[in-house]
Order: structure tokens, then sequence, then C-alpha cells
């Protein structure tokens, strides 16, 4: 069992920065592939950045590229950081682990989910 916690989220100007932080429970860390999803009201959860379990392997949905960042700790804490955002980023973020993954772009692939945080990008 893992249990995640996100943490970072916030209220921000488009343009600005923010670091999502996601901490995990357990002594495995290491054995799970690490993603963020995020659902802005109204949509259905999307894809976001993903992490391999090594660290040596990301993947970004088109619309993150250039501008997200995603990061692991040898510990147990994955990271997103996110520059010049966009009110279109606006909306609650989940951290997720995936256990039989090695890299994944698709939710039904996770095993664990945090509660989200919130982001709000204004214009």
């Amino acid at each position: 069992q893992v249990q995640l916690v996100e943490s970072g989220g916030g209220l921000v100007q488009a343009g600005g920065s923010l670091r999502l932080s996601c901490a995990a429970s357990g002594r495995t860390f290491g054995n799970y592939a690490m993603g963020w999803f995020r659902q802005a009201p109204g949509k259905e959860r999307e894809f976001v950045a993903a992490i391999s379990r090594t660290g040596g392997s990301t993947r970004y949905t088109d619309s993150v590229k250039g501008r997200f960042a995603i990061s692991r700790d040898n510990y147990n804490t994955v990271y997103l950081q996110m520059n010049n955002l966009e009110p279109e980023d606006t909306a609650v973020y989940y951290c997720a682990a995936g256990r039989g993954l090695q890299i994944g772009v698709a939710a039904i692939g996770y095993d664990y989910w945090g509660q989200g945080t919130q982001v709000t990008v204004s214009s």
C-alpha cells in the first residue's frame, strides 16, 4: 500500500510558476513509476507528466512541453515544476504511482492516487 500526499498548489497569475510535490509513504518508492494528472471543472482527468522508476525517462503531454518538468528524488518525493503558467492549466492536480509500469501516460496503469491539490491561474 502506498499513500500519496500532494502539496504546493495555489493561486498564481499567468506567466508565474509553482512547484508541486508529492510525498509517498512506504519503503519501496523506487519500485513505482510516478505520474501527474489533472482535472479541470467539467472535464475528464488528463495526463500531464510521467517519470520512470529510475528517473531516467520522462513523458509530457504536448500542452506542457517546455513549461513543466517532472523529477523525483531517491527517497520518496516526486515534483512537478510548472513555469509560464496559463489560465488553461487551472485544475486539480493529482499524483499517481504505478507498480507495474516502467513509465505510463494512461491513468488506468496507475495503482495509487493522491487527493489532489488545486492550481488556479488567473489571467
